[in-house]
């Protein structure tokens, strides 16, 4: 095993052995107390009943219709091509090799400066 295997394995099992400790304090107990009283609450029955009712209705429905026919829609995919297009040539382009120069600049300024 590798140096660096040993000490992610190290971390790791002191991350677990921190979150286990931490299952067991009061703060932790409460917190779960919180979450499973929220969860068994009217206001988050009501929200459920709710969103399932918007989700199986006529217009949840027809909503979820239109957004799969706008994802596989020729304009979203022309918009989805330009846009890497565009990409493309801001990365490759004039303007993307000034940008990387005047980054390059920056670090090289801002590094000679750190040397004493």
């Amino acid at each position: 095993m590798t140096e660096i295997e040993q000490q992610v394995r190290g971390w790791w099992s002191r991350l677990i052995a921190w979150l286990r400790g931490a299952q067991h304090s009061d703060a932790a107990r409460k917190a779960r107390d919180t979450m499973q009283d929220v969860r068994t609450s009217d206001a988050a029955r009501k929200a459920r009943d709710t969103m399932q009712d918007v989700r199986t209705s006529d217009a949840g429905r027809r909503a979820e219709a239109a957004l799969r026919d706008l994802r596989d829609s020729e304009a979203v995919g022309k918009a989805r091509d330009a846009a890497r297009d565009a990409l493309r040539d801001l990365r490759e382009g004039e303007a993307g090799r000034k940008a990387k120069a005047a980054i390059r600049d920056l670090r090289d300024s801002a590094a000679g400066r750190d040397k004493p």
